[in-house]
């Protein structure tokens, strides 16, 4: 759940370049695959039928280094491209969204958690409930912690994040409204899917999001409307819990969320990352 309507935080004494920046000092586009060998962390390099993933040994945190193996990127399964302890969501985080949910932001950020087990990657299906309706798509930019980090200044949060992604915060409205909270309601499995892979060298600052439903529009804004930017957003969870390498921090949709069902496919943009693509199906039909 997005939106905002507070007053904006954004990171003070501080260069747009250096509060944008990352901990990688190259630039990559990280990701994870399931190859005939098994499943890597890769460098992907090249664009279109050209691509091509480079395994990376172990991990892709600090300094990732090789093992030499390659595989075309058409010959392997993008999965979820990182493995996290936790993911951690920002609500109201977008004004225009408070206001078409009825409301208007807290002056501090909320933040919630939806479980690990809840991750998918492109292309696996969004299994909706049999009884949940309305379920709802929230597009969204993803912050990838890059190491361990506690009570992080915002002037600093660039220092610890690996990267950027996309994620799809899937929302039970029913089971929202029902509960007064949002744990069950955004933490089925599937329910956050994750991808396609994690731009490292990208200023989050003012992105394009959109996201399509059959082709359809439904979301359009700019990373520069949220109320409380990625420095910020890393000061405040910072403050309450220990981020680990690998955690996700999702910053919040703009307005436009809307139903989705049975045999829609959701697609999410944002630019200089790509487009995160899921079908959605319900459970108990075919």
């Amino acid at each position: 759940m997005g939106a905002g309507a507070g007053r904006r935080r954004r990171t003070p004494g501080v260069s747009a370049e250096r509060a944008t920046s990352t901990t990688t000092l190259t630039k990559m586009r990280l990701g994870r695959i399931a190859s005939p060998d098994g499943v890597a962390f890769v460098s992907i390099e090249g664009d279109g039928a050209d691509a091509v993933c480079k395994e990376i040994a172990e991990h892709p945190f600090g300094t990732p280094t090789f093992t030499g193996r390659t595989w075309p990127l058409a010959d392997v399964r993008l999965l979820a491209p990182i493995l996290a302890s936790k993911v951690v969501a920002m609500g109201e985080n977008y004004a225009a969204h408070a206001e078409e949910m009825g409301g208007v932001a807290p002056e501090d950020p909320v933040i919630f958690l939806k479980p690990n087990t809840a991750i998918v990657g492109p292309d696996v299906p969004i299994q909706l409930p049999a009884d949940a309706f309305p379920v709802h798509h929230e597009g969204e930019l993803a912050i990838v912690i890059g190491r361990p980090c506690k009570d992080v200044p915002a002037s600093r949060a660039a220092e610890n994040i690996l990267g950027y992604t996309i994620a799809n915060d899937v929302s039970a409205r029913d089971q929202q409204r029902k509960d007064g909270q949002w744990m069950r309601a955004k933490s089925h499995d599937t329910f956050c899917p994750v991808g396609p892979w994690i731009e490292t060298a990208i200023d989050p600052s003012d992105l394009e999001l959109r996201t399509e439903v059959n082709g359809e529009v439904r979301q359009r804004s700019r990373t520069s409307l949220m109320v409380h930017d990625v420095g910020a957003i890393v000061e405040w969870v910072s403050a309450v819990m220990t981020l680990l390498p690998g955690d996700l921090i999702l910053t919040g949709t703009p307005e436009g969320v809307g139903p989705i069902e049975h045999g829609d496919t959701v697609s999410i943009t944002v630019e200089g990352i790509g487009i995160l693509t899921n079908p959605v199906v319900r459970k108990g039909k075919s």
